[in-house]
């Protein structure tokens, strides 16, 4: 039989990817069967695509389903968590898991006190080069790792109309670096875990009105790597996503985000590849990039089933996403202050 499942809040448009796959594949297991939104217009309009029923109350709908999946705006993050907690339902959370770490607190201690699954849903995490790209740092064959940079982008800022958009309302989201920076510095947390100290500086340069387009982030690990992340939210067109400098060795990936995937590209181009030095030579993955964005974030439906049955761990535990958080705000101190920042330093508790 499969998960009932509901959707409480549709301002994440990832979520209509997944509810898609999960209808055109039966066989995952999951079945859709109702939303809630605070937003009524985008309710009616979300239930109807969807073909799924719409709910005005969160009790009436968390009383037809088995799971939720939370994609409202970040600043509804924890109450809809200890809800669905409280009610004893599964739990797939959008990210980042909140504003504050405060918040990320709440929704760690709702998921401890009672047991429910609960997985973060980081398409980063389960993408297959990425995946690859782990295996390979982990495996050891290019000796020491020691540097890893992400770059990760968007051309959002360059829309006329993000400036409305939800994402740069500070009572529904920080800004656009908090919201979808978050993808590259978990990223760098599921590579190689939490670092000692973050430097970072994070800009508005393209229009005053809509804050923090492009940035910079610096994670030092004590004894190596050091990691980068660079995001830009003005960016149109790219190819590179990430590189691995390690001893023996380089691991090179692009066509991995939005602007590097969903431009045109040399028939063949390869996603990813790497060299060794004790081989001489670089060695192409089996893996084919995607041929847009969109395929990548509807991919993570498979997985999210897969836990949502029983068939997998969380893809990244309530745990995991309070510390990428953490590395998150630590770059608004770090940037902010203009100064390196420890990951134990008491400003980052009250950005």
């Amino acid at each position: 039989m499969a998960i009932k499942v509901g959707v409480l809040g549709f301002a994440h448009g990832h979520v209509n990817a997944y509810c898609a796959k999960w209808r055109e594949r039966p066989e995952l297991g999951v079945e859709v069967v109702g939303g809630w939104d605070h937003a009524a217009d985008r309710l009616q309009k979300s239930t109807e695509t969807l073909n799924i029923r719409p709910f005005k109350e969160i009790p009436r709908l968390l009383s037809k389903v088995d799971a939720v999946v939370i994609t409202s705006e970040t600043s509804m993050h924890a109450d809809l968590v200890e809800q669905a907690a409280d009610a004893g339902k599964a739990i797939i959370l959008q990210k980042p898991i909140a504003l504050t770490l405060p918040e990320a607190d709440r929704i760690v201690s709702a998921i401890a006190k009672s047991n429910v699954p609960f997985t973060m849903a980081w398409q980063m995490r389960v993408d297959p080069q990425n995946i690859q790209i782990k295996q390979i740092i982990e495996g050891g064959t290019l000796g020491k790792t020691l540097m890893v940079r992400r770059r990760h982008g968007l051309g959002v800022h360059t829309w006329p109309n993000f400036g409305q958009m939800w994402h740069n309302d500070p009572t529904l989201n920080r800004d656009i670096w908090a919201d979808d920076a978050a993808h590259a510095i978990d990223f760098i947390y599921w590579l190689l875990g939490e670092p000692e100290t973050v430097t970072a500086e994070v800009e508005t340069l393209l229009n005053p009105a809509i804050p923090n387009d492009n940035g910079i982030a610096i994670f030092r690990y004590t004894g190596g790597p050091l990691a980068e992340v660079v995001c830009s939210f003005t960016c149109t067109a790219h190819e590179n996503t990430t590189e691995v400098v390690a001893e023996k060795g380089t691991i090179i990936q692009n066509y991995g985000d939005v602007p590097s995937c969903n431009v045109p590209r040399p028939d063949g181009a390869c996603g990813l590849k790497w060299y060794s030095t004790d081989a001489g030579s670089w060695t192409e993955s089996a893996i084919p990039s995607p041929k847009a964005h969109g395929e990548r974030i509807a991919a993570l439906a498979e997985p999210l089933a897969a836990f949502l049955n029983g068939q997998r761990a969380a893809i990244a535990t309530a745990e995991d996403g309070r510390s990428s958080l953490r590395m998150v705000l630590a770059t608004y101190v770090s940037s902010r202050q203009g100064r390196r920042v420890a990951m134990n330093d008491s400003a980052i508790n009250s950005v």
